[in-house]
């Protein structure tokens, strides 16, 4: 069963620049991880210093895994510094997958 984790963080605007290496250095970490689907940040265009997340692990061990990783020490302490709040993210159990089809997404 994959699990998604999606949900949002905030940056204060001006400090993004100064994180972003340290976003890349995660993207770059956590994609490598054995059980990782894929691992996104993305900037709100509408809402500057709204960071949205975006996760998808093989499993639950995969997730646990992820967070116990040496990387994720060195994540918490650059959000601390940047001033990274107001994170929520929430976890999805998927237990099934099916492409969106173009007449569906029509209307978005």
């Amino acid at each position: 069963m994959t699990l998604i984790i999606a949900g949002t963080m905030r940056v204060p605007p001006e400090n993004l620049p100064a994180l972003k290496p340290h976003m890349r250095a995660m993207l770059t970490a956590s994609r490598a991880e054995d059980g990782c689907i894929t691992y996104s940040y993305g900037e709100d265009v509408a809402e500057p210093g709204l960071i949205r997340v975006f996760e998808a692990w093989r499993d639950q061990a995969a997730i646990e895994a992820h967070f116990k990783a040496a990387h994720m020490a060195t994540w918490r302490a650059a959000c601390a510094e940047h001033g990274v709040s107001d994170r929520k993210l929430s976890a999805y159990e998927v237990v099934s997958e099916r492409p969106l089809q173009a007449s569906t997404a029509a209307g978005r």
